[in-house]
């Protein structure tokens, strides 16, 4: 017989030390250029570690922009402090795009609470008194909920939740809330709203420099002494810069370079590499934002990609035809057709026009006053990507 296939596989050569270091999972010790979230996140935490409930928190910003791996460096850092000093004090992540209900919510955090028992088929109140339960030993939990905004009952988890304290004794429940939408907590109930007290805080996009910065940080942690040249570092930082300042961008950009490089046997990773390496991480991107949406804008989305592939576009007066360019009122039309056909209320067309303003924002669609040439004033929308797999990315997550 032969060599082994994966010894063989094992004993290629390959420009990374440590390929885990340079996945958008992973978290470094040092996080550059968020020191200041970081230190007001610690001073929002720290009257847990005292005994005493932290204010609600909500984190807003681009994808990319660093608001998890913050929120995990910070409460890792307290949850470690605890430990050591024998505090009462528990940190639960879980991430609303897997678990997207109020029951599968309060079941992974109960989970966490008791991990030795078996919760399976146990109803909504049982488990919402058995989180009251672990509160009540003195616990200050704090439950990081990841793209919040994902829950379809999220008015019935908030206020349960926050209204958790009202019935506990002695401890506390608090709440991170993380999400890449702004507007999401508008679309909540005044009751819910009112019951939070929470504080806000927006992470900005990075620019060029600093995503320069965060990819030379890694790449000294994760690829071998100099197998990445400078200049492929700083393509990588500009070509993420101009995506909206997205870290995880950069990070998976470079990484998928270093890919490239072993896969033709060469041993370093230069501009060429990362060009080719492009259009893969763009339709990554682009599925991981469709993923991250809300499930409204999600179809708003849908109603453009299935135009865009049944439509002839636009003719204007002088005879002249613009292929995949759609009216935002045939669009709103196919969003209420496809609201219903998904049994989800129908969103006011104030609430469209803001979707539409968002996904132009992230690059998903292209929009233009309609002009001369047409009659009466409309605004032209255009997909920026193939509808055929939007439209089968929005399918899938909308079957989640």
């Amino acid at each position: 017989m032969g060599e082994n296939i994966f010894k063989k596989e094992l004993d290629r050569e390959t420009v990374f030390r440590d390929k885990d270091a340079i996945s958008p999972h992973f978290i470094p010790k040092e996080l550059p250029f968020r020191e200041k979230q970081i230190n007001e996140i610690t001073k929002n935490l720290a009257p847990a570690l005292k005994g005493k409930k932290p204010n609600n928190l909500f984190l807003y910003g681009k994808t990319g922009s660093g608001k998890t791996v913050v929120t995990k460096h910070v409460t890792g850092e307290l949850m470690d402090y605890a430990k050591k000093n024998k505090e009462g004090v528990k940190c639960f992540y879980v991430n609303c795009r897997n678990h997207n209900s109020k029951y599968k919510v309060m079941i992974k955090a109960v989970k966490e609470a008791f991990p030795e028992e078996n919760f399976l088929g146990y109803s909504a109140g049982f488990i919402h008194d058995k989180l009251i339960e672990f509160i009540n030993e003195g616990k200050q939990l704090v439950m990081v909920l990841d793209e919040i905004d994902k829950v379809k009952d999220l008015d019935e988890l908030i206020y349960s939740l926050s209204r958790s304290n009202d019935e506990v004794n002695k401890g506390g429940l608090s709440l991170i809330g993380i999400s890449n939408n702004l507007m999401f907590k508008d679309r909540l109930d005044p009751r819910t709203k009112s019951s939070l007290c929470e504080e806000e805080m927006v992470f900005p996009p990075y620019n060029a420099e600093e995503l320069r910065a965060i990819l030379k940080q890694r790449v000294e942690l994760a690829f071998k002494k100099g197998t990445v040249e400078e200049t492929a570092i700083n393509l990588t930082a500009a070509f993420a810069a101009q995506e909206s300042g997205d870290a995880r961008t950069a990070v998976m950009l470079l990484q998928r370079a270093g890919e490239f490089a072993d896969s033709k046997g060469v041993s370093i990773v230069g501009e060429k590499e990362v060009e080719e390496s492009k259009k893969k991480v763009e339709e990554e991107v682009i599925f991981n934002m469709i993923s991250t949406l809300p499930e409204q804008q999600q179809l708003v989305l849908k109603a453009i990609a299935d135009l865009s592939l049944h439509s002839k576009g636009i003719r204007r007066i002088t005879g002249r035809e613009e292929f995949g360019v759609l009216y935002s009122g045939e669009i709103y039309d196919r969003y209420k057709d496809f609201a219903k056909n998904y049994n989800l209320n129908v969103v006011s067309s104030r609430w469209y026009r803001q979707y539409i303003n968002e996904l132009e924002m992230y690059g998903l669609i292209v929009t233009t006053s309609s002009g001369k040439g047409i009659k009466g004033q409309t605004r032209l929308i255009k997909l920026g990507f193939d509808a055929k797999k939007i439209s089968n990315a929005i399918e899938k997550e909308l079957e989640r």
